[in-house]
């Protein structure tokens, strides 16, 4: 029997793993939302996408969240775990690492054009190792490389009390304390906090917050949710502030970011 290269609940054993004869292997399933996958990594670089559903990847120190039609690049030998914000269709392409289509040494979230998505699907369907999976393998890795990324992800730190208060923020995205009150909660001065942000983060406490609720936007923008919703939940005073947030990030407003991206 084969012996499997992960440790956890989502193993792939050597021979499911590409080659350079068969550079690119998909692995597909469907999970629960009960079914987080532990940390775990892979000897390969690995696309991990979800046509349905909603990921949250823990890797390098930072939180990537992958909402529906995007995917994340994890490159080999990283640590990663996957938590499940709700049930999903988990499409794990697993890359041969000298075939890799991204030279980046950090995890990425990326749109997934039309066409990369019926490619994937395409290949979910294709007998192994044909000349079609060839020909579908070569368009992929291509369309890959030309994928654009997106900045949805979110650092985290290491000290205890500074870890908390951001665990606070993302329970509650909607909360506008201030850091004074919440430097109380986590038993540490408003002063060291602000210093901590910036050593470990290397961004202030704003920054950190609204980086977070974007991230958290960009789901509930991709999972449907009205747009006024959206920025009650993130702690918004009106659908025009959040609106501006955004837009001061991504150059366009919500409305026409999503229409570009689909």
């Amino acid at each position: 029997m084969a012996t499997p290269i992960l440790t956890h609940n989502l193993p792939v054993t050597a021979s499911k793993l590409p080659t350079l004869d068969r550079p690119l292997r998909l692995v597909a399933r469907n999970l629960k939302i009960s079914q987080d996958l532990a940390p775990h990594s892979h000897p390969c670089g690995q696309i991990t996408y979800t046509p349905q559903g909603m990921l949250q990847v823990i890797a390098d120190g930072t939180v990537w969240f992958v909402p529906p039609m995007r995917a994340i690049w994890i490159p080999p030998d990283t640590i990663h775990e996957v938590k499940l914000l709700t049930e999903s269709n988990l499409r794990a392409i697993h890359i041969h690492a000298e075939y890799s289509p991204l030279s980046n040494q950090h995890c990425l979230v990326l749109e997934v054009s039309n066409l990369l998505r019926e490619l994937i699907f395409s290949l979910e369907y294709t007998e192994p190792d044909s000349p079609r999976e060839r020909h579908l393998v070569q368009v992929i890795l291509d369309e890959l490389i030309a994928a654009k990324p997106l900045p949805i992800y979110l650092p985290m730190p290491n000290d205890k009390r500074l870890k908390n208060l951001c665990e606070i923020l993302i329970a509650n995205p909607a909360s506008n304390d201030t850091l004074e009150i919440l430097a109380k909660k986590v038993g540490a001065s408003a002063r060291t906090l602000t210093r901590l942000f910036e050593q470990e983060l290397r961004m202030s406490f704003g920054d950190w917050r609204q980086q977070m609720r974007l991230a958290r936007a960009y789901l509930l923008i991709a999972n449907g949710t009205p747009m006024s919703q959206v920025a009650a939940e993130l702690g918004y005073s009106s659908q025009s502030a959040f609106s501006a947030m955004f837009k001061k990030t991504f150059g366009v407003s919500p409305s026409s970011f999503f229409r570009q991206a689909g």
